[in-house]
């Protein structure tokens, strides 16, 4: 038996009383997040030792008993001190020299996470407007109602039917709406994958996923109705900064940018799964190349003493790269391989557009453009993103032969000519 974690998240239909409530409760976790951060930061600078979640619990207690910060004993004990418990797991990331993104955790503003890091509150929203129960929630399907403590029964949309034991739920807020998140845990036997097929996936931007098979599909940006989106949203950022900042008109417009990006986020989140899907449920074993997307799209801007060249270029790829999602994709596949148990491999993704996958030899004048892809040595041709799926399935196949990709490959596929390229997924 095999414990699986699943989340379910659904949009909650609070009364008015309710959402005043959640909005109390979101602004106390931020307080508490950004006091307790205040005070650790101050230690640091006069090299004290850090308060970790226990001392930090103890000052909760004396907040909670002043006049000053007495509003907090109006909000449940326990979203608070999860807050603490996500602000010390920050802290420790922080100074564990094995995480690639460690930093110093920072202050949460009140709707910075709204439409287009604007600030300002309102109905536009934040990443920082959330908070926790560990326990104490329930959930009564068959009514489509959430028990939080000290908010009460609140109706939400259900969608589909929770599996397993409740472990926690997270109450957020994304535009003008409020969701629940539940976490649920149960034991299961996980089957062999259905599927006995093996394929490598090539991500790019004219085409979002090329699959080794020959198939392929379209980026999500190809779609009309996504376009519409997008144009709309750059349209309204623009009216935006003709605004006066915080006006009753740029209240608005900021809540309608923040809708947009609701949107746009849905629309990504949509598309993605989908993908994600469509392709766990053919295949047992799937070969993605392990892309460092945060090194990909840093700026090429450079500084004063060694200015960067062809910026504009660069900006523009490094956006279609991040509205692709690529990382997300990969998420996704993994935890889906896993519940199907199928697996999802990851191999260097080092000059696996400029190799070719017939004589192996490799250069860079081997992908003269974008799309075409032609060996100087054989002259072998085909399109480049398939190359580039047929080369991270060859390593696939050395790393489950032999555990190393730099050996020679001894059982080639058949390379696939280009009339055998069809969409799976397209507009």
């Amino acid at each position: 038996m095999t414990v699986i974690r699943k989340a379910f998240k659904f949009r909650l239909n609070p009364t008015p009383e309710q959402a005043q409530k959640m909005v109390e409760f979101a602004g106390a976790n931020r307080f508490v997040w950004n006091k307790a951060l205040a005070l650790n930061l101050s230690r640091l600078e006069n090299k004290q030792p850090l308060l970790w979640y226990f001392e930090l619990v103890y000052w909760l207690g004396l907040w909670k008993q002043s006049e000053e910060y007495g509003f907090l004993k109006s909000v449940h004990s326990q979203p608070l001190q999860q807050t603490l418990k996500d602000l010390a797991r920050a802290f420790k990331d922080a100074f564990d020299k094995t995480q690639p993104l460690k930093r110093i955790p920072r202050f949460k503003k009140k709707g910075a996470g709204g439409a287009g890091g604007g600030a300002g509150g309102g109905a536009s929203g934040s990443s920082s407007d959330s908070f926790r129960y560990p326990q104490g929630c329930k959930l009564d399907e068959k009514a489509n109602r959430a028990y939080l403590p000290k908010i009460g029964w609140v109706k939400y949309r259900n969608s589909r039917q929770v599996i397993g034991d409740i472990r926690n739920m997270t109450v957020s807020r994304k535009g003008e709406h409020w969701y629940v998140s539940i976490q649920t845990e149960y034991e299961a036997q996980l089957s062999a994958h259905p599927a006995t097929s093996i394929v490598a996936i090539d991500l790019g931007v004219s085409r979002f996923a090329t699959l080794s098979d020959g198939s392929y599909i379209e980026p999500l940006s190809t779609f009309n109705s996504f376009k519409q989106l997008q144009a709309k949203l750059a349209m309204a950022q623009r009216r935006l900064s003709k605004k006066v900042r915080f006006s009753a008109n740029w209240q608005k417009l900021t809540n309608k940018i923040a809708r947009l990006h609701e949107r746009i986020a849905n629309a990504r989140h949509d598309f993605l799964h989908k993908a994600s899907t469509l392709i766990s449920k053919n295949h047992a074993m799937v070969v993605v190349e392990d892309l460092k997307v945060r090194n990909m799209t840093k700026s090429a801007k450079g500084d004063m003493a060694n200015p960067g060249r062809q910026v504009k270029a660069k900006s523009g790829l490094n956006r279609s790269i991040l509205d692709q999602g690529w990382g997300m994709f990969v998420r996704m596949l993994e935890y889906k391989q896993a519940w199907l148990g199928g697996e999802v491999m990851k191999v260097n993704p080092q000059h696996t557009s400029q190799t070719c996958p017939c004589c192996h030899h490799v250069s860079k004048d081997n992908r003269t453009t974008q799309s075409r892809f032609k060996c100087v040595a054989c002259g072998y041709a085909e399109n480049a993103d398939l190359v580039g799926a047929l080369n991270v399935l060859a390593r696939g196949h050395r790393v489950l032969a032999c555990g190393v990709e730099t050996l020679v490959l001894t059982m080639k596929q058949e390379p696939l000519g280009s009339s055998d390229t069809r969409p799976i997924l397209a507009a």
